[in-house]
């Protein structure tokens, strides 16, 4: 057992690598942004040798992103989109350029609000919103992307930049949405690829149910071990698992946090008995089967269990009153991913007896729901404040987290609004009593809903709830 010295000598170290990292975070950002003034450099070059030779503009162009791709090792379309991202920053982005150079911002970020930009910059071309709008944009959008990860700073410049000229984005899905379609690739080795373009809504929602379909089926295989999923495995949003087998070492993601193990498999042997063979698909293989299984039969085979017919997809979808009612057109929102059409919204609304009303205080933050019951009251409160797991910079959506007692209830802690957050399964465990004292967090709710985490080297680190942005 460490005594106080050495543990004191342990944190010192602990935080002054973390300090380093963080420093050199910064420094590689800056680094960054000098790269983007460089290529700023080589778009105006290029201009003048279109305005020299306009008729080669179009070579000129490709031998310039050849170039760069060669000399830097990269592919096409990341020089295309470098080059993109400088320019926004030049022409458009003052603000953003200024704390990308000071390291405030990645280039992950400045990606992310560069491609939201875009839509703000048409409808200041097109004149429908004055030129002064971009940098309200860029503004609301720095309040998140210096706080915050790339992932939560691509939602919130969507929102941003929807409530800004929501307009432009309506008109803009409805011409995305004329170009849908199915192709087909073929692949080495007797595969191929499908892909379909959709509206985003609508592939959430086939992912989602997907999603849950597999894990009804991985569930199903009720004649194996039942392992602990490593905590890690829902830190990361999105992760898929697709180079796992069930009969690796390795483990299968599910959202309860149990797989089926394949080691010490056990059969009954009564002949009245029917078994299926024993079912070593991996998650993504599964996954893949259902989806060939709905579009070919719609009816997934009785082998794969009961019930999947049933599950239907989840989307959480955020709009004005007066939007429903017809009296406006006011972009609605497609929680945790960005706009969406009013028409998709009002139709949605009408065929779902699910919606919950919300009422928002004047700076956007939700603060009642309509509802009478208080229990499931609080939770669809939380669901719709929370969005996902309140740990900074984690993006797993709310259905896939467990609502937590920030302060433990054991210990004295209220069940009331103000107390209670969800965090997924791996940022959960590091409250528990089970961590080592060294590793272990705490996390505090505030009046205004942020939660506070403290960590082992006494660091703060704090997450606001998601505010529905709106402009008047």
């Amino acid at each position: 057992m460490a005594n106080t010295t050495d543990l004191d000598l342990e944190l010192d170290g602990r935080r002054r690598v973390l300090d380093a990292w963080v420093t050199t975070r910064r420094r590689i950002a800056a680094l960054e942004a000098e790269a983007a003034e460089l290529l700023t450099e080589q778009i105006d070059l290029h201009d003048a040798e279109v305005t020299a030779s306009p008729f080669h503009r179009e070579a000129i162009y490709r031998s310039m992103i050849a170039e760069f791709s060669a000399a830097g090792h990269v592919s096409k379309g990341s020089v295309e989109f470098a080059f993109a991202d400088a320019q926004a920053l030049h022409t458009s982005l003052p603000a953003v350029r200024a704390a990308f150079s000071k390291g405030a911002v990645s280039a992950g970020h400045v990606r992310e609000i560069a491609r939201a930009s875009a839509i703000v910059a048409e409808a200041v071309r097109n004149k429908k919103v004055d030129a002064a709008v971009m940098s309200l944009f860029e503004t609301a959008v720095l309040v998140v992307a210096e706080q915050d990860t790339a992932a939560r700073t691509k939602a919130h410049a969507r929102q941003v930049a929807a409530a800004l000229v929501g307009e432009t984005v309506v008109q803009r899905h409805r011409r995305a949405a004329e170009e849908r379609c199915v192709t087909v690739k073929s692949l080495d080795d007797g595969l191929a690829l499908l892909t379909a373009v959709l509206p985003e809504w609508i592939a959430t929602a086939i992912s989602d149910r997907l999603n849950r379909m597999t894990r009804e089926v991985v569930r199903a295989r009720s004649d194996r071990d039942i392992v602990p999923l490593p905590w890690w495995f829902d830190e990361v949003d999105g992760i898929r698992p697709e180079d796992l087998s069930l009969d690796d070492p390795a483990f299968d993601l599910l959202d309860d946090g149990v797989i089926p193990s394949t080691r010490g498999d056990t059969f009954a042997t009564d002949p009245e008995v029917e078994h299926f063979p024993t079912d070593t698909r991996t998650w993504a293989q599964t996954e893949a089967d259902l989806f060939t299984d709905l579009l070919l039969t719609a009816d997934p085979s009785v082998a794969n269990g009961d019930g999947l017919d049933g599950i239907q997809a989840r989307i959480q979808v955020t709009v004005a009153a007066t939007t429903l009612a017809g009296a406006d057109d006011k972009i609605a929102e497609l929680d945790g991913h960005g706009p969406l059409h009013p028409d998709i919204a009002r139709d949605l609304a009408g065929r779902n007896t699910g919606w919950s009303r919300l009422f928002l205080d004047p700076t956007g933050l939700v603060v009642e729901t309509d509802t009478y019951t208080p229990t499931e009251g609080m939770r669809r409160f939380l669901r719709a404040r929370d969005q996902h797991c309140r740990f900074p910079g984690c993006r797993m959506p709310v259905h896939r987290c467990e609502i937590d007692h920030n302060h433990d209830h054991a210990k004295g802690g209220k069940t009331r609004i103000d107390n209670l957050g969800h965090f997924c399964r791996g940022h959960h465990t590091l409250k528990h009593p089970d961590m080592p004292d060294p590793h272990r967090w705490t996390a505090r709710q505030e009046k205004d809903g942020s939660v506070t985490w403290h960590s082992p080297l006494g660091r703060d680190y704090v997450d606001p709830p998601p505010r529905r942005v709106m402009f008047v």
